[in-house]
Protein backbone atom coordinates (compact mmCIF):
# COMPACT_ATOMS: atom_id res chain seq x y z
CA UNK A 1 0.00 0.00 0.00
CA UNK A 2 2.51 2.65 1.13
CA UNK A 3 4.40 2.07 -2.65
CA UNK A 4 0.69 3.06 -3.92
CA UNK A 5 0.54 5.86 -1.64
CA UNK A 6 4.09 7.51 -3.53
CA UNK A 7 2.40 7.85 -6.65
CA UNK A 8 -0.66 9.54 -8.55
CA UNK A 9 -3.13 6.96 -7.80
CA UNK A 10 -5.58 8.69 -9.09
CA UNK A 11 -4.72 8.46 -12.63
CA UNK A 12 -6.17 6.01 -15.05
CA UNK A 13 -3.40 3.71 -15.94
CA UNK A 14 -5.19 1.64 -18.19
CA UNK A 15 -3.11 1.06 -22.05
CA UNK A 16 -4.62 2.64 -24.84
CA UNK A 17 -4.08 1.40 -28.05
CA UNK A 18 -0.68 0.23 -29.31
CA UNK A 19 -0.43 2.50 -32.67
CA UNK A 20 1.92 0.79 -35.45
CA UNK A 21 1.39 3.73 -37.92
CA UNK A 22 2.31 6.62 -35.62
CA UNK A 23 4.92 8.62 -37.34
CA UNK A 24 6.58 10.56 -34.83
CA UNK A 25 7.94 13.62 -35.18
CA UNK A 26 11.26 16.29 -35.05
CA UNK A 27 9.97 19.41 -33.70
CA UNK A 28 11.24 20.07 -30.32
CA UNK A 29 9.07 20.23 -27.46
CA UNK A 30 9.26 21.54 -23.55
CA UNK A 31 11.22 18.45 -22.67
CA UNK A 32 13.18 17.49 -26.05
CA UNK A 33 14.03 21.34 -26.47
CA UNK A 34 16.99 20.39 -29.08
CA UNK A 35 17.14 24.00 -30.18
CA UNK A 36 18.74 25.55 -27.09
CA UNK A 37 22.73 25.95 -27.92
CA UNK A 38 24.06 23.32 -24.90
CA UNK A 39 21.51 21.04 -27.01
CA UNK A 40 22.80 22.30 -30.20
CA UNK A 41 26.49 22.45 -29.93
CA UNK A 42 25.97 18.67 -28.98
CA UNK A 43 23.81 17.43 -32.25
CA UNK A 44 26.87 19.20 -34.06
CA UNK A 45 29.06 17.43 -32.37
CA UNK A 46 27.98 14.37 -32.79
CA UNK A 47 27.23 15.07 -36.57
CA UNK A 48 30.85 16.26 -37.65
CA UNK A 49 32.26 12.87 -35.78
CA UNK A 50 29.83 10.57 -37.47
CA UNK A 51 28.26 9.49 -40.60
CA UNK A 52 25.15 7.62 -41.39
CA UNK A 53 22.15 7.94 -38.79
CA UNK A 54 22.77 5.11 -36.83
CA UNK A 55 26.33 6.33 -36.52
CA UNK A 56 25.15 9.34 -35.05
CA UNK A 57 22.82 7.74 -32.52
CA UNK A 58 25.13 5.51 -31.44
CA UNK A 59 27.99 8.37 -30.97
CA UNK A 60 25.92 10.11 -29.05
CA UNK A 61 24.82 7.48 -26.42
CA UNK A 62 28.44 7.02 -26.06
CA UNK A 63 28.79 11.11 -25.76
CA UNK A 64 25.74 11.44 -22.98
CA UNK A 65 26.94 8.55 -21.40
CA UNK A 66 30.43 9.80 -20.62
CA UNK A 67 29.46 13.40 -20.31
CA UNK A 68 26.00 12.84 -18.27
CA UNK A 69 26.35 11.47 -15.07
CA UNK A 70 24.05 8.32 -13.87
CA UNK A 71 21.94 9.58 -10.64
CA UNK A 72 18.38 8.78 -9.49
CA UNK A 73 16.93 11.86 -10.55
CA UNK A 74 12.87 11.83 -10.24
CA UNK A 75 11.73 14.52 -12.47
CA UNK A 76 10.79 13.24 -15.77
CA UNK A 77 9.73 16.45 -17.28
CA UNK A 78 13.37 18.38 -16.80
CA UNK A 79 14.34 19.80 -20.41
CA UNK A 80 17.32 18.30 -21.66
CA UNK A 81 18.99 21.33 -22.22
CA UNK A 82 18.71 21.50 -17.99
CA UNK A 83 19.82 17.75 -17.82
CA UNK A 84 22.93 18.87 -20.12
CA UNK A 85 24.26 21.83 -18.44
CA UNK A 86 23.83 20.06 -14.65
CA UNK A 87 26.07 16.58 -16.42
CA UNK A 88 23.93 14.03 -14.49
CA UNK A 89 20.45 12.85 -15.00
CA UNK A 90 18.23 9.80 -14.89
CA UNK A 91 18.31 6.74 -17.05
CA UNK A 92 15.02 8.56 -18.29
CA UNK A 93 15.94 12.05 -18.58
CA UNK A 94 19.74 10.48 -20.62
CA UNK A 95 17.23 9.07 -22.99
CA UNK A 96 15.53 12.08 -23.27
CA UNK A 97 18.24 13.82 -24.66
CA UNK A 98 19.64 10.84 -26.69
CA UNK A 99 15.87 11.31 -28.63
CA UNK A 100 16.42 15.17 -28.58
CA UNK A 101 19.83 14.61 -30.52
CA UNK A 102 17.90 12.46 -32.92
CA UNK A 103 15.22 14.97 -33.27
CA UNK A 104 17.88 17.60 -34.19
CA UNK A 105 19.40 15.89 -36.83
CA UNK A 106 16.18 15.00 -38.17
CA UNK A 107 15.33 11.41 -37.48
CA UNK A 108 11.86 11.28 -36.45
CA UNK A 109 11.59 10.12 -32.88
CA UNK A 110 8.29 8.60 -30.92
CA UNK A 111 8.08 6.65 -27.25
CA UNK A 112 6.70 3.44 -26.52
CA UNK A 113 4.76 3.87 -22.81
CA UNK A 114 5.85 0.89 -20.75
CA UNK A 115 4.21 0.15 -17.18
CA UNK A 116 7.18 -1.59 -15.17
CA UNK A 117 7.12 -3.43 -11.69
CA UNK A 118 8.22 -1.34 -9.12
CA UNK A 119 9.27 -4.61 -7.94
CA UNK A 120 12.30 -4.30 -10.86
CA UNK A 121 14.28 -2.18 -8.90
CA UNK A 122 14.39 -3.88 -5.57
CA UNK A 123 17.63 -5.20 -5.98
CA UNK A 124 18.70 -1.82 -6.62
CA UNK A 125 17.54 -0.75 -3.67
CA UNK A 126 17.83 -3.03 -1.05
CA UNK A 127 17.25 -1.23 1.99
CA UNK A 128 14.61 0.79 0.51
CA UNK A 129 11.79 -1.62 -0.94
CA UNK A 130 8.74 -0.01 0.99
CA UNK A 131 9.82 2.96 -0.67
CA UNK A 132 9.49 2.49 -3.93
CA UNK A 133 6.32 2.83 -5.99
CA UNK A 134 4.28 -0.48 -7.48
CA UNK A 135 4.45 0.65 -11.06
CA UNK A 136 6.84 2.93 -12.94
CA UNK A 137 6.24 4.64 -16.42
CA UNK A 138 8.86 4.13 -18.58
CA UNK A 139 9.42 5.75 -22.09
CA UNK A 140 11.14 3.59 -24.18
CA UNK A 141 12.19 6.14 -27.27
CA UNK A 142 12.72 4.30 -30.80
CA UNK A 143 13.46 5.67 -33.72
CA UNK A 144 12.46 6.53 -37.65
CA UNK A 145 15.82 4.62 -39.56
CA UNK A 146 15.68 4.10 -43.40
CA UNK A 147 12.00 4.25 -42.91
CA UNK A 148 11.62 1.42 -40.09
CA UNK A 149 11.42 2.06 -36.27
CA UNK A 150 14.07 0.85 -34.49
CA UNK A 151 13.88 0.86 -30.91
CA UNK A 152 16.07 1.64 -28.56
CA UNK A 153 16.71 -1.27 -27.72
CA UNK A 154 18.07 -2.18 -30.93
CA UNK A 155 20.45 0.93 -31.72
CA UNK A 156 23.29 -1.42 -31.32
CA UNK A 157 22.06 -4.54 -32.62
CA UNK A 158 19.46 -7.02 -32.94
CA UNK A 159 18.42 -7.96 -29.27
CA UNK A 160 19.51 -11.85 -30.65
CA UNK A 161 23.18 -10.49 -31.77
CA UNK A 162 22.96 -8.27 -28.33
CA UNK A 163 22.27 -11.60 -26.29
CA UNK A 164 24.83 -13.62 -28.04
CA UNK A 165 27.56 -10.40 -27.33
CA UNK A 166 26.55 -10.84 -23.52
CA UNK A 167 24.00 -13.62 -22.32
CA UNK A 168 24.15 -12.18 -18.81
CA UNK A 169 21.80 -9.31 -19.71
CA UNK A 170 20.81 -6.05 -18.10
CA UNK A 171 21.51 -6.74 -14.00
CA UNK A 172 19.48 -4.33 -11.96
CA UNK A 173 22.15 -4.44 -8.65
CA UNK A 174 22.65 -1.26 -6.26
CA UNK A 175 26.35 -0.55 -8.10
CA UNK A 176 26.12 -1.90 -11.05
CA UNK A 177 25.57 -0.20 -14.49
CA UNK A 178 22.73 1.53 -15.21
CA UNK A 179 20.02 0.86 -17.93
CA UNK A 180 20.99 3.83 -20.32
CA UNK A 181 24.56 1.92 -20.30
CA UNK A 182 23.54 -1.43 -21.27
CA UNK A 183 22.41 -1.02 -24.35
CA UNK A 184 25.32 -0.71 -26.03
CA UNK A 185 26.44 -4.39 -24.82
CA UNK A 186 23.57 -6.58 -24.08
CA UNK A 187 20.06 -6.98 -24.94
CA UNK A 188 17.19 -5.20 -22.75
CA UNK A 189 14.22 -6.95 -24.16
CA UNK A 190 10.57 -5.91 -23.04
CA UNK A 191 9.39 -8.01 -25.45
CA UNK A 192 10.16 -11.96 -24.87
CA UNK A 193 12.21 -11.68 -28.17
CA UNK A 194 14.99 -13.51 -26.92
CA UNK A 195 13.05 -15.86 -24.79
CA UNK A 196 10.75 -17.22 -28.04
CA UNK A 197 10.90 -20.91 -28.78
CA UNK A 198 10.35 -21.76 -25.36
CA UNK A 199 13.97 -21.18 -24.48
CA UNK A 200 14.17 -19.33 -20.89
CA UNK A 201 16.93 -15.56 -21.42
CA UNK A 202 18.57 -13.69 -18.63
CA UNK A 203 17.93 -10.91 -21.02
CA UNK A 204 13.88 -11.27 -20.97
CA UNK A 205 12.66 -8.17 -19.09
CA UNK A 206 9.20 -8.74 -20.09
CA UNK A 207 7.70 -10.71 -17.37
CA UNK A 208 8.56 -7.23 -14.80
CA UNK A 209 6.44 -5.00 -17.50
CA UNK A 210 2.82 -4.71 -16.14
CA UNK A 211 1.40 -3.37 -19.03
CA UNK A 212 2.24 -1.58 -22.90
CA UNK A 213 0.37 1.64 -22.26
CA UNK A 214 1.09 2.26 -26.20
CA UNK A 215 2.85 5.17 -28.29
CA UNK A 216 3.20 8.46 -28.03
CA UNK A 217 4.68 11.00 -30.61
CA UNK A 218 6.92 12.67 -27.54
CA UNK A 219 7.32 11.56 -24.19
CA UNK A 220 5.55 14.81 -23.36
CA UNK A 221 2.25 13.38 -24.47
CA UNK A 222 3.03 9.89 -22.48
CA UNK A 223 3.66 11.69 -19.66
CA UNK A 224 0.97 14.04 -19.97
CA UNK A 225 -1.58 11.23 -20.20
CA UNK A 226 -0.34 8.91 -17.56
CA UNK A 227 1.36 11.02 -15.52
CA UNK A 228 5.01 10.68 -14.14
CA UNK A 229 6.04 7.82 -11.59
CA UNK A 230 5.85 9.75 -8.25
CA UNK A 231 3.50 12.64 -7.18
CA UNK A 232 4.62 15.68 -6.69
CA UNK A 233 4.93 16.13 -3.41
CA UNK A 234 7.10 12.95 -3.45
CA UNK A 235 8.93 14.49 -5.98
CA UNK A 236 9.71 17.70 -4.38
CA UNK A 237 10.68 15.81 -0.77
CA UNK A 238 12.88 12.94 -2.22
CA UNK A 239 14.43 14.79 -5.16
CA UNK A 240 16.91 17.14 -4.29
CA UNK A 241 18.06 13.27 -1.68
CA UNK A 242 18.23 10.82 -4.86
CA UNK A 243 19.17 13.50 -7.24
CA UNK A 244 22.92 13.85 -5.99
CA UNK A 245 23.13 9.89 -5.64
CA UNK A 246 25.08 8.28 -7.83
CA UNK A 247 23.15 5.56 -10.19
CA UNK A 248 26.75 3.83 -10.75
Amino acid sequence: MSGRLLTPWWRDRQPAAIATHLPGDVAPTPILDWRTANVRNLIDQVQQESGSEIEVLRLAHAVIATRVAPVYALDEMQPVSKTLAREQGSCSQRLALLEAVARGVGIPTRVLGLLVEGRFWYPRFPRLKVLLPNEVVLAWPEFLLDGTWVGVSELFGSLKELERADATGFVNREGGETLFDALAKTAVDWEGVTSDGGACSSCDLSSSVVARLGRFASRDELFARYGQTLSLPVRLIVGPVLGRRSAR
